[in-house]
């Protein structure tokens, strides 16, 4: 036999000679096919192996990721819970010392709108630093505040939403006339009259009713001294030659006017508009229907309304119970477009824009002597009644018993002199 020789090759030549050539061809072509079909499955072991190794290492990488989705979901949880704890905890150590943080309130309040005033006097072209730092600090507090009391869905409303705007427009764009007069619209119609309407009222001692007023109040204040008092504007206002009050070159043009005091304004309210509904309405509807404490500006007027049973609430209520809301968005439309429609005037005449300004401040002032006279002992009465009611009985103290006695002495004896 022929040693050495490998599987795959022929036979050696001594067989090949006593081999009849057609054995002989069928016998190699045999030993050919099973060589070849061991290579091949050789290959496709080896291809299988692969494949495999590939297969396990995606679903190892898939594992990963899943895994790492699961953690960083997990982690994105426990920073909302902590940011909720630490949020209700600040809120309830606001409520425990109420007394002394309304009277600090009060004091920095006070002494915080006069120093506003002085540097609306001094320099009015640099106020507009003041609201943005004001609007920066104070509505982060805000949320914080609101979310303990489940009043966060107020951030939604039209005036953060202007807000947010005017500060984009005094920060980032503060030459942009277009955006500017968009802003004068938000800020002198809508903003300004819902401080009249809802009686927005400036109370010192209270930082929440401070920051309702200021954010209504302040861009309008902000885009009357870039309107009127800005040292850039008088350039315009005042041309060489001329000794009287001239509008700004684009003032003359009524249709731009209408344009951009109107028209486009309108379209960005109704984007809010479109926005608030699909996002109150639509997406977190479950979680309010969920939570009945849970408040949003139509929640808080359809209570105030139902319980007065006032105009409002009938004229809410003329095309059934579930079309309000329907009706709450239709009278909103209608005093946004009366309001915007107001400032084209207002935007002309700066007589017209001082009375409105005095208008507002004396409204906010009013309303906040008001709440401090009528409505401000109602609610501590009833915070005492709901915190006897809370805390159990306590035993009096020899102390508190013996002016109790004192007390029955002094009225037996009053009695005794009258009979």
């Amino acid at each position: 036999m022929c040693r050495g020789r490998s599987r795959n090759t022929d036979l050696c030549p001594r067989i090949k000679q006593k081999t009849p050539p057609l054995l002989y061809h069928l016998v190699s072509g045999l030993r050919k096919r099973k060589g070849t079909m061991s290579s091949d499955e050789t290959v496709e072991e080896t291809n299988g192996d692969s494949f495999g190794k590939v297969k396990q290492r995606f679903k190892d990488r898939s594992q990963k990721v899943v895994q790492t989705k699961a953690i960083m979901s997990k982690k994105a949880v426990q920073t909302k819970e902590m940011l909720s704890k630490q949020a209700v905890k600040i809120a309830k150590q606001a409520e425990e010392h109420e007394r002394f943080i309304n009277k600090v309130t009060h004091l920095l309040g006070v002494l915080g709108f006069g120093g506003f005033c002085f540097l609306l006097g001094a320099r009015p072209h640099d106020i507009h630093y003041v609201y943005c730092l004001f609007y920066i600090i104070f509505v982060p507090l805000r949320w914080i505040y609101y979310r303990f009391k489940k009043w966060h869905y107020y951030l939604l409303d039209f005036c953060y939403y202007a807000n947010t705007i005017f500060l984009v427009d005094l920060l980032l764009y503060p030459k942009n006339e277009k955006l500017f007069m968009v802003c004068f619209s938000f800020a002198e119609g809508p903003l300004a009259w819902a401080l009249i309407v809802w009686r927005c009222s400036l109370v010192f001692n209270s930082v929440d009713k401070i920051v309702s007023v200021l954010i209504h109040l302040l861009p309008g204040l902000i885009f009357f001294t870039i309107r009127w008092w800005n040292p850039e504007s008088f350039a315009a206002m005042h041309p060489e030659g001329s000794s009287r009050r001239a509008s700004w070159p684009y003032v003359e043009d009524k249709s731009y006017l209408l344009t951009w005091l109107f028209l486009v304004p309108l379209g960005a309210y109704t984007l809010w508009q479109v926005l608030y509904f699909l996002i109150v309405n639509v997406l977190r509807r479950q979680r309010l229907l969920r939570d009945p404490e849970v408040m949003t500006s139509y929640r808080e007027l359809s209570k105030k309304a139902q319980k007065a049973n006032n105009l409002w609430w009938r004229l809410s209520g003329l095309l059934g119970d579930q079309n309000r809301m329907f009706m709450y968005i239709a009278f909103q439309a209608i005093f946004t477009v009366a309001t915007m429609a107001l400032t084209v005037p207002i935007f002309l005449s700066y007589k017209l824009h001082v009375i409105f300004q005095i208008l507002k401040i004396s409204a906010a002032i009013w309303n906040g002597g008001s709440f401090l006279l009528e409505v401000m002992p109602k609610q501590v009465i009833l915070k005492e009644k709901k915190k006897a009611e809370i805390q159990p009985a306590q035993p009096q103290r020899p102390h508190d018993q013996s002016l109790v006695l004192m007390e029955n002495s002094i009225e037996t004896n009053r009695s005794t002199e009258a009979s």
